[in-house]
C-alpha cells in the first residue's frame, strides 16, 4: 500500500539498493539467532515472574510498591522484545502462532492487541508521521508536534508540562483509548474486523489483566488495599513516563520531518524517504541497548525491514547506514537521553508559531 506516496525514480532505485545490501550482505547464523531468542526469553520472563510473584511474599509497603513499578518497567520491557516482533511476524513461521503469542503477552500489559496492531501495521508503518494517516498522531490535543497544526496557548508550557502528562498514558490507554477504539469507527479501523470476536477478545484480555494485576494483589497479597492501589497507580505513572519517552523519540525529535499532504490526499514524498526521514534512532549499532529496548532504537532498520527480528537491526544498521550516507543521507540519530532533551526541545518550539524558530 504505497499508492499515496509520490513516485521517485531515484527513491525506488534507492530502496532496492536498500533491500538488495540488507539479503546479499547480511549473514544470520539461525543457531546463534535461536540462542539468543531464548536467553531474551527466558531473562525477561524469568524476571517478570519472579517480580510478580514476590508482591505475594512482600510484607514491607515500600518495597511492595517497588516491587510492583520494577514489575511494570520488567514487563513493559519484556513487551518490547517480544510482542512488537510477534505482532510483524518476525519470530515463528505461522501467523497464527506470532499473532496470539502477541496477543497474550499484550494482554498482559492491558492493551487490547487486535486494535493496537490493526492501526499500527496498516496506518502507522504506511505513513508514519503523516496527519490523518498515522493514527500515532492521534492521542491527545495537549501535545503539539505536527508542524502548521493548530496551535493552543497552552502549547506554549507544553515542555513543561509533558512529562507530567506522560504519566498518565498506560492507564489512559489501558481504560479510555482501547474502549473508545471499540465504540468509535474511524479511517484506521475497518468496520467489519469488530465482529463477535473482536468484542469477545477484547473483555478477555481486560478481565485478564485486571484480574491477574489487581484483582488477585488485592485478595491474596499481605498489603492492605490502599497499599495495593498506590502500587498500581505507581507502576502505571513510572512505566508510562518511560513508554511514552521512547516511543516519542523514535519519530517525534528536532530532527525527524512531517511529510504533508494534497487536497486529494497524496503525500509530497516517496515511501522509503518518508519511513527514514521520519524515524529516529538511538545507539543504532549497540548489542546492549538492543538488547534492553527490543530494536525500539532502531526505528530506520525496523520501519524499511519489519519483517527482520530486530535481533538483527544492529548489524543491518551497518549496512543502511552505509548505503545510505553512499547517497548523501544522514540517518536521523540521538542517543537516548540526547533523544529525551531533542524531544522537549521539539515541543518547546512547536509551542510557539510555526514562524518563530
Amino acid at each position: 500500500m504505497r499508492d499515496k506516496h509520490i513516485h521517485n525514480p531515484h527513491d525506488s532505485e534507492l530502496l532496492k539498493l536498500l533491500s538488495r545490501s540488507v539479503e546479499e550482505n547480511l549473514h544470520i547464523n539461525k543457531l546463534h539467532f535461536r540462542i539468543l531468542i531464548w536467553t531474551k526469553f527466558i531473562f525477561y520472563l524469568g524476571l517478570s515472574a519472579i517480580l510478580y510473584y514476590s508482591l505475594y511474599q512482600i510484607n514491607q509497603p515500600v518495597l511492595f510498591i517497588l516491587c510492583y513499578i520494577l514489575y511494570g518497567f520488567i514487563s513493559l520491557l519484556f513487551a518490547f522484545n517480544f510482542a512488537h516482533d510477534f505482532s510483524h511476524n518476525a519470530i515463528f513461521k505461522s501467523k497464527k502462532l506470532n499473532h496470539w503469542a502477541y496477543a497474550i503477552i499484550y494482554t498482559l500489559k492491558g492493551a487490547h492487541a487486535e486494535a493496537w496492531k490493526s492501526r499500527h501495521i496498516h496506518s502507522h508503518h504506511y505513513a508514519p508521521n503523516v496527519e490523518d494517516y498515522d493514527s500515532d498522531l492521534r492521542i491527545t490535543k495537549l501535545i503539539r508536534v505536527i508542524p502548521n497544526s493548530e496551535r493552543r496557548w497552552y502549547h506554549r508550557f507544553q515542555h513543561i508540562y509533558a512529562p507530567l502528562a506522560y504519566t498518565t498514558y498506560s492507564l489512559f490507554w489501558v481504560f479510555i483509548k482501547d474502549f473508545v477504539i471499540l465504540y468509535s469507527q474511524d479511517e484506521f479501523t475497518d468496520k467489519k474486523e469488530k465482529g463477535l470476536l473482536y468484542h469477545l477478545s477484547f473483555w478477555i484480555q481486560k478481565i485478564v489483566y485486571i484480574s491477574y494485576i489487581l484483582a488477585l494483589p488485592l485478595l491474596f497479597t499481605k498489603q492492605p488495599w490502599y497499599i495495593v492501589a498506590a502500587g498500581f497507580l505507581c507502576m502505571h505513572l513510572a512505566q508510562s513516563l518511560f513508554l511514552l519517552f521512547t516511543f516519542f523519540m523514535t519519530h517525534h525529535v528536532e530532527s525527524t520531518s512531517y511529510p504533508t499532504t494534497d487536497e486529494q490526499g497524496y503525500i509530497n514524498t516517496s515511501w522509503v524517504m518518508n519511513q527514514i526521514r521520519s524515524s529516529n534512532d538511538m545507539h543504532p549499532f549497540s548489542q546492549l541497548a538492543n538488547f534492553i529496548l527490543g530494536g525500539f532504537n532502531n526505528h530506520i532498520a525496523h520501519h524499511l525491514f519489519p519483517h527482520y527480528h530486530h535481533i538483527h537491526y544492529p548489524a543491518i544498521n551497518k549496512i543502511v547506514y552505509q548505503v545510505l550516507r553512499d547517497n548523501h543521507i544522514e540517518p536521523n540519530q540521538t542517543t537516548y537521553w540526547g533523544g529525551v532533551l531533542s524531544h522537549l526541545r521539539l515541543l518547546k518550539k512547536m509551542g510557539y508559531p510555526d514562524t518563530v524558530i
